[in-house]
């Protein structure tokens, strides 16, 4: 005889008033909200399953108490995946910050075993990863070797962005203005200029603009970098200057196209630093009148408690900041 089907149930919607207040609370403290953060993490219920060493199904099951319990649906599925709806979004956002104080007390109460635990979030621009990040993580995992430390390279605009979103926690980037909701700890003044081997037909002048380095094939970043951003106005009101030819999306490109001797690049001494001081490379500062200074800094949220390992790097990184000796930068 064959055996019956197994009979499966589809999971009921949530229900259409929310529990009260004080049972919501209750259910706040359960096993679900754990589920929940780690389902909103990863957007997969077998991905959970497998870091919390649980069976899927009551994975799904929790989820789908809590959706009832809110009387709202937490996820959509999209194709094989999740995607967080409109309820889900705010609920993770305030479960994270629920959740960060007690990560920031187990990281102390390891800190008094000894251990020395705890993760530090960067998100960095290139210009910084190629210059001075990597000796300022050397120096502090040989100092902190413990610590585990996670560097996201993106642009300005993202940097921002990840630190009020509270899904980094230090920030290496450029804003002429920060956001209210942004600290700049360190800050310095950068001035945009031309770099060039120093054999190349302008590195013996002091003093360039933009049309002077124009006679020259030149190499400016795409609109998408905010060294572009900074010179942009003054690009438009110069009838002497015409339009770029060379376009590069990438500050490393500008660094090698400048190494190559053919092209003068337009961006500022960081992302440069190492090649200025040895001499490879030579970096004059722009003389154009109305030409945007950028602001470079060191950033956290503002009005946020950095846990321990956090805190420890924000510190170390504030020092090794200040202490740099940077051409065509001022602390501001």
């Amino acid at each position: 005889m064959r055996a019956p089907k197994e009979k499966t149930t589809r999971p009921s919607p949530p229900r259409e008033r929310a529990l009260s207040p004080a049972l919501l609370a209750r259910m706040f403290h359960q096993p679900a909200m754990i589920y929940f953060q780690t389902v909103a993490e990863l957007l997969s219920v077998r991905e959970c399953a497998r870091r919390l060493n649980v069976a899927s199904s009551a994975v799904s099951r929790q989820i789908a108490q809590l959706e009832d319990a809110l009387g709202m649906a937490l996820f959509q599925r999209e194709g094989r995946g999740l995607r967080l709806t409109a309820a889900g979004e705010i609920l993770f956002r305030h479960v994270r910050r629920v959740a960060s104080p007690l990560e920031a007390a187990v990281s102390e109460l390891d800190m008094l075993r000894g251990l020395k635990t705890g993760s530090v979030r960067i998100a960095t621009v290139e210009s910084v990863g190629l210059s001075f990040l990597p000796p300022l993580l050397t120096a502090f995992a040989q100092r902190y070797p413990t610590l585990h430390l996670s560097v996201e390279v993106t642009s300005s605009a993202d940097v921002v962005t990840r630190l009020v979103d509270e899904t980094v926690d230090v920030g290496f980037g450029f804003v002429t203005v920060p956001p209210r909701e942004i600290e700049m700890a360190v800050r310095r003044d950068v001035r945009v200029g031309a770099l060039m081997r120093p054999d190349h037909a302008l590195a013996s002048r002091q003093k360039l603009t933009l049309a002077d380095c124009f006679v020259h094939p030149v190499a400016i970043g795409t609109r998408e970098l905010s060294i572009r951003r900074a010179i942009q106005s003054t690009l438009d009101a110069s009838a002497s200057v015409p339009p770029p030819l060379l376009e590069v999306g990438s500050i490393r490109m500008l660094v090698e196209l400048a190494q190559a001797g053919h092209h003068v690049s337009i961006m500022t001494p960081i992302g440069a630093h190492t090649e200025i001081s040895s001499g490879a490379l030579v970096f004059r500062p722009l003389d154009d009148p109305g030409l945007s200074t950028n602001r470079f800094g060191l950033m956290v949220r503002a009005r946020a408690g950095l846990h321990f390992a956090p805190a420890v790097f924000y510190d170390h990184a504030k020092e090794h900041f200040r202490s740099l000796e940077l051409p065509g930068t001022v602390l501001a």
